[in-house]
């Protein structure tokens, strides 16, 4: 297979932090941009964001054209749409709400082929998209170039961390801070920022680094982004496409209102 047509995977195993862009906008003509105005991963939001199967189809193509590795998330509970994305050709998987060890095995069997997982064959668009002709080779390695991150957002989650990370197949955690602090203050408040979502934090960066796992989290600015490469963090999806649209035009019309 060539690696060259599966760069996230390959630059998470360096070591190398990637930042990536988070579309929710149902438009892969937005997902292209974002690619190619330079972040080397976009994320396809379909849990939240407005796609459709189509729309991830031709999303993903597009990111792909763009020059970034095209991920997904997939909406609650919806493995059977984790095998599709990645027939499609995206090259990494965001699972929400995986709760618990059999919430990661779960994930890991539609992510990954046998023996690890039990994805079905099915991969023509992607091994179109990625320039692979041979089905043995494809059925041979990508289990090592399909990243799946488990999103980590409940007190659950958080209690059952280190068996969801050692899972065989889930090669990362992505935090989910607005859900979490919901979570943690028993619905009381949404806070991403809290002192309390950044403990929980640091306690899986250690464990996953530990255990040799991705570790990610949603970052709500570029700034929280750049701080918590530093502490440790791997994948970094950086604000959305929809804050970015309103903060240009924000910007622009403050200049404009004088």
């Amino acid at each position: 297979m060539a690696t060259t047509a599966f760069t996230l995977a390959q630059k998470l195993a360096a070591g190398e932090v990637v930042f990536s862009a988070w579309c929710g906008l149902p438009y892969p003509l937005v997902a292209e941009t974002l690619a190619r105005d330079g972040f080397p991963a976009v994320t396809i939001e379909s849990q939240h964001g407005l796609w459709d199967v189509g729309g991830i189809l031709a999303g993903i193509a597009a990111v792909r054209q763009g020059g970034a590795a095209p991920i997904v998330r997939v909406p609650l509970g919806d493995f059977a749409m984790v095998s599709r994305a990645l027939d499609f050709g995206a090259e990494g998987i965001i699972a929400p709400m995986i709760n618990t060890v059999a919430d990661a095995r779960a994930f890991a069997a539609a992510a990954k082929f046998p023996p690890v997982g039990e994805r079905s064959w099915g991969p023509h668009r992607a091994m179109t998209l990625g320039g692979v002709s041979e089905m043995t080779s494809y059925l041979r390695e990508a289990n090592h170039y399909v990243v799946a991150l488990a999103m980590i957002e409940t007190r659950t989650a958080l209690q059952n961390f280190e068996a969801i990370i050692s899972t065989p197949g889930i090669d990362g955690f992505f935090l989910g801070p607005s859900d979490l602090s919901i979570a943690l203050s028993e619905g009381k408040n949404i806070d991403p920022l809290s002192k309390e979502v950044d403990s929980h934090l640091d306690v899986m960066i250690a464990a996953s680094q530990k255990a040799k796992k991705i570790p990610g989290a949603y970052c709500h600015s570029a700034q929280r982004a750049a701080e918590l490469a530093k502490r440790g963090v791997k994948f970094l999806a950086v604000s959305s496409d929809l804050a970015m649209l309103r903060a240009g035009a924000a910007a622009a019309m403050k200049v404009l209102k004088g």
